[in-house]
């Protein structure tokens, strides 16, 4: 249950629009995230959150209007004007050379067929790219080599002043969704079905100028790729409109293992993978893919898949983890995970363990990873054996974030700051850690006291 607390602090300079602080219940003991910070400003959808640097962060969306907020106070820093549409992609790209101090900038690109580069120190416009044919739709920095990539009809490569370097022909109207970075100055690009390895080589003259070349094309999906992610230098991962799920090699771009029907393997374990056509694409899509070193997190329609790469099988899911798709998930620090939906709900789950019952049916893997035929049976009834002697993994939900009031698009994690969600209710919400801000708010207090008593004394 949502109560309304009224805070009597005074607000942060320059943020007028900014709600009073908020509190929900505290039955939910596990949930630190008890008080909430509205930030007002945006006119429509807010689909985008980017981290600047500890303790700053960037919003945009169908408005065109880029906000610079600082996380601690919730005080909004900056409003950018420059936008003409709505914005398609954001990106840090923060500097650090030789001939000048580090400087703070962001790339933001629009349904205006444009892309400016922006300073958060000063709030100011640096420089505006005009000269694209269709919409960007990522923007990717390779901050390695100090470039910075756009993706569109085409792929274009360019240096810190906007300078284009080198560029692609022109791939496909549809035009590149998504961008990931690979070892060896290489980088994975969805283009529809397919994914596009492309290699920037640097020109011979010792120059500054660059080559793209592409290497590869992949086609083993059977519909859009919507999601991509690098787990590390050796392993990355795509996942598809029809739920379609394929972990490659970093290096060579092999297959390593694929999966098709996440609906289907929890439930019958002993079931060969297919695509199930019958199920609605929104149940199946791969709307949003995150990992660590040690598993892949994909969202999965409603529901939330966590698979170990070293065991080569899912360890734990929720297949109705929100009532609508989720859209975005990530794995915090300590053994949990925040997810959110188009339903408006942000939840906290906790990865657990549970000791495995022997009789207890197991998943004979998430991932096809053997192909069919005798040596396949063989290798699944190996797997069932040291699956019953191994421990297995559960989520449990431990938070409910209750705030928004349509679709939440993404979220930031800040650590001890907190965390901040965007949605489709023209708001962007700062959750706090209640006992932390409670205690800040008490000292602060104590140190005015000890203030006032050191000034009467004095007189």
């Amino acid at each position: 249950m949502l109560r309304w607390l009224i805070g009597g602090g005074r607000e942060p300079q320059g943020l007028a629009e900014k709600s009073s602080v908020q509190t929900i219940g505290e039955e939910q003991i596990q949930n630190p995230y008890t008080e909430l910070l509205v930030l007002k400003g945006h006119q429509d959808i807010v689909r985008f959150l980017v981290q600047i640097d500890d303790c700053r962060f960037a919003s945009a969306g169908d408005d065109g209007i880029i906000f610079l907020w600082n996380a601690q106070t919730g005080e909004k820093l900056f409003e950018l004007h420059g936008h003409t549409q709505k914005i398609t992609a954001i990106a840090p790209f923060s500097s650090s050379d030789d001939s000048e101090e580090k400087s703070n900038l962001i790339l933001t690109a629009s349904a205006d067929k444009t892309v400016i580069v922006w300073d958060c120190t000063t709030g100011r416009q640096v420089q505006k790219v005009s000269c694209f044919h269709s919409t960007v739709k990522c923007l990717t920095v390779l901050q390695r080599l100090d470039v910075w990539l756009s993706g569109g009809s085409d792929l274009c490569v360019w240096n810190r002043k906007l300078g284009l370097l080198c560029k692609t022909s022109h791939l496909t109207d549809a035009g590149i969704s998504t961008l990931v970075e690979l070892p060896k100055n290489c980088v994975a690009a969805a283009v529809g079905k397919e994914l596009i390895i492309f290699r920037l080589i640097a020109s011979s003259d010792k120059s500054e100028g660059w080559n793209i070349l592409e290497v590869k094309r992949l086609v083993d999906h059977h519909d859009n790729i919507l999601s991509l992610v690098s787990v590390n230098d050796l392993t990355f991962v795509t996942g598809s409109h029809v739920g379609e799920l394929i972990v490659w090699d970093a290096i060579d771009w092999t297959k390593q293992a694929s999966e098709c029907n996440f609906w289907e393997s929890s439930v019958h374990p002993d079931s060969q993978t297919e695509i199930k056509l019958s199920q609605s694409p929104n149940e199946t899509s791969v709307q949003h893919l995150t990992s660590d070193e040690e598993c892949v997190f994909a969202a999965v329609g409603k529901g939330i898949y966590v698979y170990n790469l070293q065991m080569k099988r899912v360890i734990a899911c929720q297949r109705t983890a929100h009532d609508s798709s989720v859209l975005h998930i990530e794995k915090l620090p300590n053994r949990q995970l925040i997810s959110c939906s188009e339903d408006g709900s942000v939840r906290i789950w906790e990865l657990r363990e549970k000791q495995q019952v022997p009789a207890e049916p197991v998943p004979t893997g998430f991932f096809n990873m053997w192909g069919f035929g005798r040596a396949n049976k063989q290798a699944n009834q190996a797997a069932k054996k040291t699956q019953e002697n191994t421990t297995m993994h559960f989520l449990e939900l431990v938070g409910d974030l209750i705030g928004h009031s349509s679709a939440v698009q993404m979220f930031l994690y800040f650590g001890e700051l907190g965390l901040v969600t965007c949605s489709a209710d023209h708001l962007v919400i700062l959750w706090k850690d209640g006992e932390r801000e409670s205690r800040l708010r008490s000292l602060t207090l104590f140190q005015k006291l000890a203030q006032n008593g050191d000034l009467q004394l004095k007189f």
